[in-house]
C-alpha cells in the first residue's frame, strides 16, 4: 500500500498532466518498490536523504534493472520528493544531487487554434454548462495550472483591473490577465443563474464559500473534478484523446509564442521559475512552423520542383 503523499502525488500526475494509464501504473509500482525498501530499513520519507536514494538505486541496478527502467525508477521518486516539498510536506528534496544519464526532454503536445475553438464551443445556458466554459476559457486564456485554478477563491478576481491573482508552486504569487472571453465567461458563470444555483443550504467546509469554482454539491471545485469536465467537453468536441488540462497550458504558451508574444511575458504569465523551462515552447513553435513548411513549399516536398 503506498504512502498518502504517492498517492497524492500519482493523482496529481493522471489531472495536472494527463500521464497514461500505462505510465501511471509504471509510477505506481517504481515507488511501490521504493517505499518497501525504505520500510525494510525502517526508514519513512520524512527522514531519508542523498545516501539513502543512491543506495536504492545500487540496490536496483545490482538486481539487474536497465538503465532506461532505472532512470524511470529515478524520475517517480525524484517526482514524488519534489512534489512533497511544493505541497509544503517536506522541506527538503534529498534528490536533488543525485546524477542521472541526460535524457531529451519531452516536448509538451499543444492542439491547435482551431481545435481550441472546438473545445469552447459548448452548448447550453444551464449552471454547469457556465462553469465548465468558465474553466476551459480560464485555463486557456491564462496557461495557469489546475490546482491554481481549483484555488482560485472570489477575492482573487480583480473586478476592475482584469486581473487574476494566482497562487503558484513555492506559494508564489503572480497576476495574470483574464481576457476578454475569460472575464466575460467568468461575469456569466458568478452571476444569476450560474454559480448562485450550486450554493447550498449549508456550506460544508468554510473554504468552499469563497471558492471561484464548485462541483454540484456545492462544494469547491477538485482537480479530478477538472479532469471530468475536460475528459467531457474534449469527447463531445471529438478531442477526447487530445487534451487533458495540461494541454491548455502547452497551447496557451504555444499560440502566443506563434503570435509574437515576447518569451519573458509567456515566462510570467506561466509563473515558470526559469526562462529554460519556458523556451522548450519556443522549440514546439519550431517545429509547427517546420511541418507548416514541409506541407506548404512546393520545393520542400520529395520530388517537388517548380
Amino acid at each position: 500500500m503506498l504512502s498518502r503523499s504517492a498517492e497524492e502525488f500519482l493523482s496529481w500526475l493522471a489531472v495536472e498532466q494527463g500521464r497514461s494509464r500505462n505510465t501511471l501504473a509504471a509510477y505506481r509500482r517504481d515507488l511501490a518498490a521504493y517505499e518497501a525498501h525504505l520500510a525494510e530499513r525502517g526508514l519513512a520519507l520524512d527522514n531519508i536523504g542523498l545516501v539513502d536514494v543512491e543506495e536504492y538505486l545500487a540496490v536496483r541496478r545490482a538486481g539487474g534493472l536497465g538503465p532506461a527502467s532505472l532512470s524511470r525508477a529515478l524520475a517517480s521518486i525524484r517526482g514524488l520528493h519534489r512534489f512533497r516539498v511544493e505541497e509544503g510536506w517536506a522541506a527538503v528534496d534529498p534528490t536533488t544531487d543525485v546524477a542521472r544519464p541526460g535524457l531529451p526532454r519531452r516536448l509538451p503536445k499543444a492542439i491547435e487554434e482551431e481545435e481550441v475553438t472546438r473545445l469552447l464551443d459548448l452548448a447550453g445556458d444551464d449552471p454547469v454548462s457556465r462553469r465548465d466554459l468558465a474553466i476551459l476559457e480560464v485555463l486557456y486564456g491564462t496557461g495557469m495550472r489546475v490546482g491554481e485554478l481549483v484555488g482560485l477563491s472570489l477575492g482573487d478576481l480583480g473586478s476592475e483591473t482584469g486581473l487574476v491573482r494566482v497562487i503558484g508552486k513555492g506559494d508564489k504569487e503572480r497576476l495574470v490577465p483574464i481576457g476578454r472571453h475569460g472575464a466575460r465567461a467568468l461575469e456569466r458563470w458568478l452571476g444569476p443563474g450560474g454559480r448562485p444555483v450550486m450554493v447550498p443550504n449549508r456550506w460544508a467546509r468554510r473554504d468552499d464559500s469563497e471558492a471561484v469554482f464548485l462541483n454540484q454539491r456545492g462544494g469547491r471545485l477538485s482537480r479530478q473534478g477538472v479532469w471530468g469536465v475536460l475528459q467531457r467537453r474534449a469527447r463531445e468536441a471529438g478531442l477526447e484523446h487530445r487534451v487533458h488540462p495540461h494541454v491548455l497550458r502547452h497551447s496557451c504558451a504555444t499560440h502566443m509564442l506563434a503570435h509574437g508574444a515576447d518569451i519573458r511575458v509567456v515566462q510570467e504569465l506561466l509563473g515558470h521559475a526559469s526562462i529554460a523551462t519556458t523556451q522548450i515552447y519556443t522549440r514546439v513553435s519550431m517545429e509547427h512552423l517546420r511541418r507548416a513548411y514541409e506541407d506548404a513549399h512546393p520545393r520542400a516536398r520529395p520530388g517537388g520542383g517548380l
